[in-house]
């Protein structure tokens, strides 16, 4: 049976965007892939209507189509980082019913465990033999394994911090997370005892969170995401966008957890993601022009991701201290971003007025042609996991100003594992930001840094290296799953 992967990414710009890498990897040997978008996230592309994404699909290849299911919110919800927990719960209520229908119509023509065929198989796909489903979407894994499709878990934040959410349990008992850490400086720089391979130079206020304050309980989100992280370790195997040479420790740890796990990243340097179905938010055409009039590396880059948000206070410090560091700056500045109502064009005739010709704002960028562009010097970046390996490849020293989730774990490894930058966290003072990012831009030894650890990455990804190979053996475990789907029975 040919090998057909349902790729379904948890609604959210960062986690569509790894998994349409992993996508174009899947096609590029020989797979079909049905990409599954929610119908919010596919209006945002442009994709109106099921038969526009269908044509975008066929013109990228013909073994790929965009299908979409609700995510049962109104279409002016905000689905912000602060409704994480909301939109989980409406993926659950609503999305998993549609899925449910949608898949057993995709395994149309498949033999299932009672001998019947099921027929209706329309648009000369063969039926889906496998699902990789966002780790976040566990209902996506045991509903596919319930119909009888052998479902994957990828998850694509980091593997320290997937190492960090598995070890919750034991972070409660010890007391780490339990409640939110606290108090004073000393409370969160009290080393970590509770995750695996990270004595030393871990600690309280690196741990993934998800809000900062007094709490009687554990912030109930970091509860949610530890949930499933222990329910992806029980799928057919993991999948982790990374590589060995930056987080060899954390999956070694996390193996022995799983029925199998691959490391197959980065996967953006690895594969070339198709141009439809990709970017939430309209990428600004005058970017590499701009940067083109600027010298080798005189530019600071500065994006916080597609979920941050920042309130005007850090707005203004965050500002006072670029403008200050003497660089010029190109920032990307989604709607939306500062609280309180501020709407871009203040925002943006703030910038403009401090940094005069020095200063662009953009509503989002090309971020991988603008890292490796010869003017950016760094890269300010909140430290999410997609940020954090695209810099690394290019050899881009980072600033990282991180806020919840795997963004915290990221920033230590940046400052005090693999030295290719600088850990901002918990701060927004002028000075601060204006001194980090001097240091980041003038530091010889930051940048040599960098650029010794983007050398390590790409060998991973080479032709023969663990990335590369360990893709090669995730194909075969996907056409050897497919093989058997014919005859495919369920675990019990």
């Amino acid at each position: 049976m040919a090998a057909h992967v349902l790729v379904f990414p948890f609604p959210a710009q960062g986690h569509i965007n790894c998994m349409l890498h992993f996508a174009a990897g899947l096609l590029d040997a020989g797979l079909h892939v049905t990409f599954l978008h929610t119908d919010h996230n596919r209006r945002r592309l442009g994709l109106a209507s099921a038969a526009e994404a269908e044509a975008e699909a066929e013109a990228t290849s013909p073994r790929l189509r965009f299908l979409s299911v609700s995510d049962g919110l109104p279409d002016d919800h905000p689905r912000s980082a602060g409704d994480l927990a909301l939109l989980v719960e409406s993926l659950l209520a609503t999305t998993s019913a549609v899925y449910r229908t949608l898949l057993a119509s995709l395994c149309a023509g498949a033999r299932r465990d009672d001998g019947a065929t099921i027929t209706g198989l329309r648009d000369g796909f063969p039926p889906v033999t496998c699902v990789v489903a966002d780790g976040m979407l566990p209902f996506a894994v045991d509903i596919a394994e319930e119909i009888g499709v052998p479902a994957l878990a990828f998850r694509t934040p980091s593997a320290c911090s997937f190492l960090a959410f598995l070890s919750v349990p034991r972070l409660v008992e010890l007391g780490e997370v339990h409640p939110v850490p606290v108090g004073t400086a000393d409370d969160l720089d009290a080393p970590v005892r509770g995750v695996p391979g990270v004595e030393g130079f871990l600690r309280r206020r690196d741990l993934p969170s998800f809000r900062r304050g007094h709490a009687k309980t554990t912030d109930p989100t970091l509860q949610i995401v530890a949930k499933f992280t222990a329910h992806n370790c029980r799928a057919r195997a993991l999948i982790l966008n990374t590589a060995v040479s930056l987080e060899r420790s954390a999956v070694a740890h996390i193996a022995p957890h799983t029925r199998d796990v691959f490391a197959v990243g980065p996967l953006h340097a690895m594969f070339q993601a198709p141009a439809a179905g990709g970017a939430l938010w309209r990428e600004d055409d005058g970017c590499t022009a701009w940067l083109d009039g600027h010298a080798e590396r005189t530019v600071v880059y500065v994006s916080l991701g597609s979920f941050t948000v920042i309130s005007p206070e850090q707005f203004t410090e965050f500002l006072s201290g670029l403008v200050s560091a003497g660089y010029a700056f190109l920032w990307v500045l989604r709607p939306g971003m500062v609280e309180a109502n501020h709407n871009k064009e203040v925002l943006q005739d703030a910038i403009k007025a401090v940094g005069g010709n020095k200063a662009r704002v953009v509503e989002w960028a090309p971020q991988r042609d603008v890292l490796r562009h010869r003017a950016v010097g760094c890269f300010l970046t909140h430290a999410g996991w997609n940020s954090t390996v695209e810099g690394v490849v290019e050899g881009v020293p980072l600033v990282c100003w991180p806020f919840f989730s795997d963004q915290r774990i990221n920033s230590r490894f940046v400052g005090a594992v693999w030295g290719n930058g600088l850990d901002m966290k918990d701060v927004c003072e002028r000075a601060v930001v204006e001194g980090m990012v001097r240091e980041a831009m003038e530091s010889g030894e930051l940048r040599g840094s960098a650029q010794a650890l983007a050398q390590h990455v790409r060998r991973d990804i080479a032709e023969g290296g663990s990335s590369a190979t360990e893709f090669k053996r995730l194909i075969s475990f996907i056409n050897q799953l497919s093989l058997n789907a014919g005859h495919y029975t369920k675990p019990g």
